[in-house]
């Protein structure tokens, strides 16, 4: 099994690796965000079964780096961190890790959250989740979402969004009629798990609804969060 382990710390790293070696894994190292992103493009190889993900890198948050990760693969992620907080489990898990790992750990533990996570079965994604290179417009009635250019257009006229505006009805768009919890979609639009943000979720939901000129279309579940209802081709 091929193991991508995102590390900063080579001593940590080197130890680990040579556990899981042991272990009869193929373990290849990245020491930075970019440099894991990187090792999982296509190679010709076998992709990595799973990511473990350390969170305190030196380029970027390993936060940012789950997201990027969950948007453009199926590799599952297992963050390995010393952020012992809930707060931090709950976003990460939210993010789309697999599983959340506090350091110090047991190995013997490690080695089985990685085996258990390597054997759930490959999720089953729509195509208009995939941001990683071109495909066919979203269309949910008189909407077309085109995600590699991030252009909206309501029958046929280009509505221009801001970059939080777009991401948030790309997500929603995911799923039309399922509800994304508040605590999701701050984690997914604004990368953060910061309370305060849920009054800019309201004030987004209400900019996308007055420019779109489609008031039904995002609706409020109370107490939960927010649902797209897809409207009726006009």
């Amino acid at each position: 099994m091929r193991l991508l382990l995102v590390e900063d710390d080579d001593r940590v790293a080197a130890a680990l690796s040579a556990v899981l070696a042991r272990h009869g894994f193929d373990v290849t190292h990245a020491r930075s965000g970019e440099e894991a992103l990187r090792a999982l493009l296509p190679d010709g190889g076998a992709p990595f079964a799973v990511v473990l993900l350390d969170l305190g890198l030196p380029d970027q948050d390993g936060f940012e780096v789950c997201g990027r990760i969950k948007r453009s693969t199926d590799t599952r992620v297992i963050m390995v961190t010393a952020r012992a907080d809930v707060r931090s489990r709950i976003h990460g898990l939210n993010l789309g890790a697999d599983d959340y790992v506090v350091k110090p750990y047991d190995t013997g533990e490690l080695l089985a959250r990685i085996h258990a996570v390597s054997r759930r079965p490959p999720e089953q994604r729509d195509p208009s989740e995939r941001t990683d290179g071109p495909h066919p417009a979203v269309r949910l009635g008189p909407i077309a979402i085109e995600l590699p250019t991030r252009q909206v257009e309501v029958d046929g006229e280009v509505v221009q969004l801001t970059r939080k505006e777009f991401d948030l009805l790309a997500l929603l768009a995911q799923r039309p009629g399922v509800v994304f919890r508040r605590e999701q979609i701050i984690s997914e639009v604004w990368r953060t798990n910061w309370e305060g943000t849920g009054r800019t979720l309201e004030v987004h939901v209400a900019s996308l609804r007055s420019k779109l000129g489609l008031p039904a279309l995002i609706e409020t579940v109370r107490g939960v969060g927010y649902r797209l209802v897809v409207p009726a081709a006009r």
